[in-house]
């Protein structure tokens, strides 16, 4: 495994020319904009709040993607789609539905109706995050999901592998770790993905040959939970451990018996911000 720059595609894998990026005004696509922009001809970032454009060979559109019809409009002509837009955290299970499973399945058949050939899902670690914080855990293994945003996607990982296997698309979905600036608690030491090294990741997953791959986008944190996959030809850089002596109690949080979700695998955290609106409703 390799470190891999933006811009770098002389692995073997697919040459892009245009990308397009969706939910690119959220903490992930903030990230991305201006290193895939550097990297690329054209770039299309999109979302549904008004966009300005970073510099040369960006376009910026206003789009909500409520449809397979209004995704198609957005990518025909493009090589790949990063696919980022969604409910970000924990919800009632009918909003994730909506934003996240039928959104990624919105992408996935645009995709096939007008011959995108890849597309990179944006998944996340807390779809296994009721694994022990004592487990080295990987892609391979089963989703043990912390809350509704877990399943929700599972539900997308699957869609894609479908996808992939039934119609032929290049599917990646990036399991995507604590993006920060830099690490702030103690989870962080094991969860943190750096701005450099989520760049490192999404380029690797839009430029690697492969049909079908789901792989973590952790930093290389040496507390870290999860494996590092070889389909993602990416070696990370950056390691929170370099931080501990800002975060208090970063020992006595790991020695303790916890799940890897930490928070977010507790039931409160699901019960509030995911089945309070369900409670209230029949209490």
């Amino acid at each position: 495994m390799r470190e891999l720059s933006v811009g770098d595609d002389t692995l073997g894998g697919m040459t892009l020319d245009t990308v397009v990026l969706t939910g690119a005004a959220g903490r992930v696509g903030s990230v991305l904009r201006e290193p895939l922009r550097r990297g690329l001809r054209r770039l299309i970032s999109v979302d549904r709040v008004a966009l300005t454009a970073q510099g040369p060979g960006e376009e910026v559109r206003r789009a909500e993607l409520s449809g397979v019809e209004d995704v198609a409009s957005v990518i025909e002509g493009a090589d790949a789609v990063v696919h980022l837009a969604g409910v970000p955290d924990e919800a009632p299970l009918a909003d994730l539905l909506e934003a996240n499973v039928l959104g990624a399945h919105h992408v996935l058949e645009a995709a096939r109706l007008v011959g995108t050939r890849r597309v990179v899902l944006a998944s996340s670690n807390r779809l296994t995050g009721c694994y022990p914080a004592t487990r080295m855990v990987s892609a391979e293994m089963p989703p043990r999901p912390d809350g509704l945003y877990g399943v929700s996607k599972v539900a997308v990982e699957a869609l894609g592998r479908l996808y992939a296997d039934k119609f032929g698309l290049e599917v990646v979905c990036l399991r995507i770790g604590s993006l920060e600036s830099e690490p702030s608690e103690p989870r962080h030491l094991a969860t943190w993905l750096s701005p450099h090294d989520c760049a490192g990741f999404f380029w690797a997953a839009l430029t690697q040959p492969v049909t079908f791959a789901t792989a973590y986008a952790v930093s290389a944190n040496t507390r870290r939970f999860w494996e590092l996959d070889d389909h993602i030809d990416y070696r990370p850089r950056d390691d929170a451990e370099a931080y501990v002596h800002r975060i208090l109690k970063a020992d006595e949080y790991f020695a303790d018996d916890r799940l890897q979700g930490g928070e977010y695998a507790t039931a409160d955290y699901t019960i509030r911000h995911g089945l309070n609106s369900w409670s209230s409703s029949t209490s």
